[in-house]
This record gives structure tokens, sequence and C-alpha cells, in this order.
């Protein structure tokens, strides 16, 4: 994009968009292609990510670590109807009031740090856990879990101060939320391992 427009001129929402329509008139038939691409496939994976959600939602209600109203399954669909329904007034929500770059960097936070997690998590399993039988081999351990934490934490940091204190209000009321409810209701804590 930066050889067909100056990249100061891509410092938009729609920078593709910007950089087909340079392009002139008689190129209106690939720009419409590829804007109609970018719409499809943001949908797609919009949609993707909700079905995905409403499943975790549904796993974790199994798992005790939510209601059981969020573990309910729609008699005719097969679905975690109430999950689904609630997932969609929520993305319903973000996208009526806040501003693209907002949720845009309120999804990359949230990404960088379960990514982080996930680095953190190796690293522990590695340590508490060292004959667990394991179904992948982490190269370069433990430099390649160190350099994720520190990339995925420092670019967390890159973001907005209001999306930080929105982060952090978000992780301590899943905090609150896990030691009033879920340490409580959770199958493993009370030592249940059986299919829910």
């Amino acid at each position: 994009m930066t050889l067909v427009v100056n990249y100061k001129m891509l410092n938009v929402p729609d920078p593709v968009s910007v950089a087909v329509d340079a392009l002139g008139p008689s190129w209106s038939w690939l720009a419409k292609a590829i804007k109609l691409g970018a719409i499809t496939g943001l949908t797609s994976v919009i949609l993707v990510l909700m079905y995905g959600q409403t499943r975790i939602f549904y796993t974790m209600a199994r798992d005790g670590l939510l209601p059981k109203v969020f573990a309910r399954v729609h008699e005719r669909f097969k679905t975690p109807w109430i999950n689904t329904l609630l997932v969609g007034l929520i993305t319903a929500s973000a996208a009526a009031f806040f501003d693209i770059n907002t949720l845009g960097d309120m999804t990359s936070v949230g990404t960088l740090a379960a990514f982080g997690i996930v680095c953190i998590s190796v690293m522990w399993l590695r340590v508490t856990h060292p004959d667990m039988p394991w179904g992948f081999r982490v190269p370069m351990y433990p430099v390649l879990p160190i350099l994720g934490i520190v990339s995925c934490f420092s670019l967390i940091f890159t973001v907005e101060t209001r999306v930080l204190q929105f982060f952090a209000w978000y992780v301590l009321g899943s905090i609150v939320l896990y030691f009033v409810y879920g340490i409580r209701n959770s199958r493993l804590q009370r030592g249940d391992t059986s299919e829910a």
C-alpha cells in the first residue's frame, strides 16, 4: 500500500480502501472487490469470535466457574442460547458506544494478555508439574516464553490510559467473580474430574 500512496495517508480506519481508491476510476472494480472481501473477512472473524466466546462461557459454566444458567442448551437448536444472546448484546452495545480505535485497542490488550499468560503458564507448569505428559515441545525453552512474556506485556502498555484502566477493572472484576463464585463451585476444586 505504501507504494501506491504516502504512508501518512494510511493512518485511517480503512487504509486498504484509501490505497485502492488512489488507483483511479479505471480500477474501481478492484476497489469494490477488495472492499467487499474486507467486509466479508471482518464479518466472518467477528462471528467466529462471538461463537467461540459462547462456547467458552458454556464450558466455564459446566466446570462450575460460572452459574449453571450459562450451561443451559436450547432444546431445539442444541446451542448455549443464553450465552449467544448475552454475547450478541455485549458485542452490539460495544459497537454502538465505543469508537473503532478503542475497540481495537481493547481487543489487542486482551489478546496480548492471554498470550502472555499462556507463556507464564508454560513456565509455571514446567516447574510445578515436571512429570506431566506434554503434547508439544517449546523450542528454546525458557528463552522463548520469557521473550513472549516481555513482548506481550510491553506492547500492552502502548495503548491509551483509558483502555488500560478499563482492562484493569475487567481483570479485577474477573478475579472478584472467581473468588466470590468460581472457586466455591469449581468441579476441579472439589476433585470432580468426570465429564459434566
